[in-house]
């Protein structure tokens, strides 16, 4: 019996040491010059969700950009993790975009618009929560998947909104640091990405 078959779990190592072997092959020193700095121009900010992987669907190297994920990619002021993420991005590393990325068939929008959750989640969705009670004329008009893809954009739209409001990003702008902020959504069963339009910059705010 393999060491995979024993815990499920070793073969991570092996796919680790072949990944980096081929890195090395491909692009000869290239960890050694990923550990002297990191200098990414994106900030992602997605959803946990395990189909959703930040590098992987935008075709970006290891370092190319910084990341923060939660359950749903809310952006919650009171958010200590969120918040620092944000900050350390924007003033030390900083990033020339942030993306807020969130995704059709999120289980927590989903949630959010009727299954009934328990625990810590519970509390976590109360903002999206908050977005159906807003809409909740035009989700109803709408079918089950699409009101829930629908709601996966208003979610979006909002957290970038919320993002827009932070100390952080005010006074990025307010010191004439160029950080926009735009709105994505990605599709699972395509696998592509999509635009919102909401596109945020410092000549929107003051301009």
């Amino acid at each position: 019996m393999s060491t995979r078959d024993c815990d499920g779990i070793s073969y991570l190592f092996e796919n680790n040491q072949r990944w980096a072997a081929q890195m090395e092959r491909e692009a000869p020193g290239f960890f050694g010059r990923l550990a002297t700095r990191q200098n990414p121009k994106f900030l992602w900010i997605g959803c946990s969700d395990s189909r959703v992987p930040a590098n992987q669907i935008t075709g970006l190297m290891p370092g190319e950009v910084f990341v923060h994920r939660n359950v749903a990619n809310l952006v919650a002021q009171t958010d200590l993790n969120c918040m620092s993420v944000v900050d350390f991005a924007v003033r030390e590393l900083r990033v020339r975009h942030i993306i807020v990325c969130g995704h059709y068939g999120c289980a927590g929008v989903k949630a959010a618009l009727g299954e009934e959750t328990a625990g810590v989640i519970d509390h976590w969705l109360s903002s999206i929560r908050d977005l159906v009670a807003a809409h909740r004329a035009e989700l109803d008009a709408l079918e089950p998947a699409a009101a829930q893809a629908r709601l996966s954009e208003l979610n979006v739209r909002h957290q970038v909104r919320t993002l827009c409001r932070t100390t952080v990003l005010k006074q990025a702008w307010r010191r004439g640091q160029q950080v926009d902020v735009h709105g994505w959504i990605y599709g699972v069963e395509d696998g592509l990405l999509r635009d919102l339009g909401a596109r945020v910059s410092a000549v929107d705010m003051t301009g």
